[in-house]
């Protein structure tokens, strides 16, 4: 039996997997089993509680529109209250796209109506005509031995951050949150939040392991520290999307 475990929650992976994004549950059980970390997934869909206590680390993300507004009214209704507590506590979160929008105060359509959301991140989206798509990359101070992140981006929601939260990494090429001011994704607490699909965490080690040590050093103390893994499979990964920037 190993001597570390995680278990980790898949917010409505029936609903919401339109770009793969199950590839990041990949990534972390991967990584973690390097390490001889025991993983546990626990898919979690409409209509059923979210048990704040029991995860260790909770990935929500995207799909399309209607699925996402089905979600978003079990999120509120159902799972809100228990969610926001969890994000408070310092609970490790990874968000994408969807998943990160509906995490904040409300999305605004282009005809000017506005959806509540969950207000559990400071932030708010306003949907446009034009989509943002392309690949990505972004400098990510967080990550200190590597600090560049890959990705691919696909949305039309321009988002915004509040004075409470901070970007997640500065927009190298691509447009990031909005286009605007140069920032992509979101961190508040221990929430990672970000628009890069792809999956994001397969060609993003760094990041992978820095979430990983999040939730792992909260369920056995800040001092804990992540041995070094192999990367191979990710930096043949890492090496592909370098190569289409030229």
């Amino acid at each position: 039996m190993s001597k570390y475990s995680l278990r980790i929650c898949h917010l409505y992976p029936d609903l919401l997997n339109l770009y793969g994004d199950r590839g990041n549950i990949l990534a972390f059980t991967f990584r973690a089993g390097l390490r001889d970390i025991e993983t546990e997934v626990v898919a979690l869909s409409m209509g059923q509680p979210f048990e704040k206590d029991q995860y260790d680390i909770v990935f929500f993300g995207g799909g399309q529109d209607a699925e996402q507004n089905m979600v978003r009214r079990d999120l509120v209704s159902v799972k809100g209250p228990a969610v926001r507590e969890a994000v408070e506590e310092g609970r490790v979160f990874l968000c994408i796209c969807g998943g990160y929008q509906m995490m904040g105060h409300y999305y605004q359509e282009q005809n000017g109506n506005k959806i509540d959301c969950l207000g559990a991140l400071d932030i708010y989206t306003e949907g446009k005509k034009d989509r943002f798509i392309g690949n990505t990359e972004y400098h990510c101070d967080l990550l200190v031995n590597d600090p560049v992140i890959y990705g691919f981006e696909n949305h039309s929601g321009r988002t915004y951050l509040g004075d409470s939260v901070r970007p997640l990494a500065k927009v190298v090429s691509g447009k990031g949150n909005n286009g605007e001011d140069g920032t992509e994704g979101a961190v508040y607490k221990n929430v990672i939040a970000s628009y890069s699909h792809g999956s994001l965490l397969p060609k993003n080690p760094e990041l992978t392991d820095h979430i990983l040590t999040l939730a792992l050093g909260r369920k056995y103390g800040e001092d804990f520290v992540l041995e070094p893994a192999d990367k191979t499979f990710e930096e043949i990964a890492r090496k592909e999307m370098k190569s289409c920037k030229k």
